[in-house]
């Protein structure tokens, strides 16, 4: 049966607000026989099948999914399947209500299983790939030579104020923990390091401004 001509079925059956509906009809024809008549190519057992066990195949779906709308492409997976396959189904193993709707957890399951690959992928990519973009080759020489101006501006401070910046700022110690490696107080160390920056501020400026 064309997905064309199941697809309105699976929406009308599925798809209205407060949980499958369907027309249940009396199944006149034995499971076999209706599997048989399938394998003949007759769409009106297919229609029977589907108005008889659509909202029993759909309902495995969501009790696995619980998203309506994924659950509707298990049912319409599951009975294009049978449409295709009718052989697979073997009355003596149990009902066509069962297999159908086993066929229907099953794909629910293997549903459920490529979402979550798919999630953990997205959540390694993001992991692994840097939030900031590589800077282009004029941004990493124009990278480089601020960095180079900072080190000779640096070098160019009185020894104390040298050292409180290269303490704070390139290993990242704390005011306290300035005043324990310089042996001053933690006042002195604060006031050392703001002379240091207004210093550089000047001689930073002072440098992009020469011409090269």
């Amino acid at each position: 049966m064309p997905t064309t001509a199941l697809a309105p079925r699976i929406g009308a059956n599925t798809c209205r607000e407060g949980g499958p509906v369907g027309t249940v009809r009396s199944v006149r024809s034995t499971d076999s026989l209706l599997a048989s008549r399938i394998a003949a190519g007759d769409e009106r057992a297919l229609a029977e099948v589907f108005d008889a066990l659509g909202g029993a195949v759909f309902a495995s779906a969501v009790h696995v999914l619980g998203n309506r709308c994924s659950a509707q492409d298990v049912v319409q997976e599951v009975f294009v399947d049978f449409w295709c396959h009718p052989q697979r189904y073997d009355a003596s193993l149990g009902t066509l209500r069962t297999y159908l709707t086993v066929c229907a957890r099953h794909r629910a399951h293997d549903a459920l299983r490529s979402e979550l690959r798919r999630v953990g992928r997205e959540r390694r990519h993001e992991q692994l790939t840097p939030q900031q973009r590589q800077p282009s080759p004029p941004e990493q020489v124009a990278e480089a030579e601020v960095a180079c101006a900072v080190r000779n501006a640096v070098l160019q401070l009185p020894p104390s104020q040298r050292e409180v910046v290269e303490l704070a700022y390139f290993r990242g110690l704390s005011y306290r923990d300035v005043a324990r490696e310089t042996g001053v107080p933690e006042g002195t160390a604060k006031s050392r390091v703001r002379l240091a920056l207004a210093r550089l501020e000047t001689l930073l400026d002072r440098q992009m401004l020469e011409p090269s």
